[in-house]
């Protein structure tokens, strides 16, 4: 029974998480990115769908992590600051090894803090690991006191467990299908020994398609309804070299 209400936590918070995080990049990319300085909606990340998993695997660690006693901490108020400092910390390592298996696996960058003070191969940088603090607080004293009775609330409505399975059912095959247009972009970044910074291919191609007056695919963002992958891809690289 307790593994199956951790179990149920698990999925609750990284389903919860990733929308969410999707949200707020989505946001935060249309109104403030320095990459996109034509504010336009970019879909982030790379799947199709609403869902970014770093956020959702970052709230499943918050939600790990608020369990801490820092005993050895007698101060309240210092103790609550150091726990989310160490959230803090935990999470950019998560992020700082999620970037770094795209960047050397994929030869994709999902995100590119390269212009941010003190980042590291654009990856982390202390901007980002202080939202990030932010973001644990808001977490450890909102949602984190709720997290049990929202779940026992869920796993009490039959019709909200058939919507996680169907939520889970559908992420799965856009992980299947993402990964196959990644595998492709791996390729040509290879071929030409370059990074793809996949913000502003996404960007190249909504110019491409606002050039040719054709329709812009928000969550298919990485297609084109005149061109192929490989075509974008060659036009990107066009870009880059200027």
């Amino acid at each position: 029974m307790i593994f199956m209400q951790n179990f149920l936590v698990i999925l609750f918070l990284f389903s919860v998480g990733s929308f969410f995080g999707w949200i707020l990049e989505l946001l935060f990319r249309r109104f403030l990115s320095k990459n996109n300085p034509e504010r336009k909606w970019i879909n982030p990340g790379f799947l199709v769908g609403p869902c970014l998993p770093l956020y959702g695997f970052s709230l499943i660690v918050l939600y790990l992590l608020s369990k801490i006693d820092l005993w050895f901490i007698e101060n309240p108020i210092v103790k609550q600051i150091s726990l989310f400092v160490v959230m803090s910390i935990c999470i950019t390592f998560l992020e700082f090894i999620a970037g770094l298996i795209f960047i050397k696996g994929m030869k994709i960058k999902l995100w590119d803090y390269s212009d941010c003070f003190g980042n590291i191969k654009g990856i982390i940088c202390p901007q980002f690991s202080f939202y990030w603090i932010v973001l644990s607080a808001l977490y450890y004293f909102l949602i984190n006191p709720r997290i049990i009775s929202w779940v026992f609330w869920f796993t009490n409505h039959l019709v909200f467990s058939f919507f996680t399975g169907v939520y889970y059912g559908i992420l799965i095959i856009d992980i299947i299908y993402s990964f196959q247009l990644v595998s492709k972009v791996k390729k040509f970044a290879k071929e030409n020994q370059m990074i793809i910074i996949m913000e502003k291919f996404k960007q190249n191609i909504r110019k491409i398609n606002e050039e040719q007056k054709q329709k812009i695919h928000f969550l298919f963002s990485l297609r084109s309804d005149k061109e192929n992958l490989t075509e974008l891809l060659k036009k990107y690289l066009e870009r880059f070299k200027k």
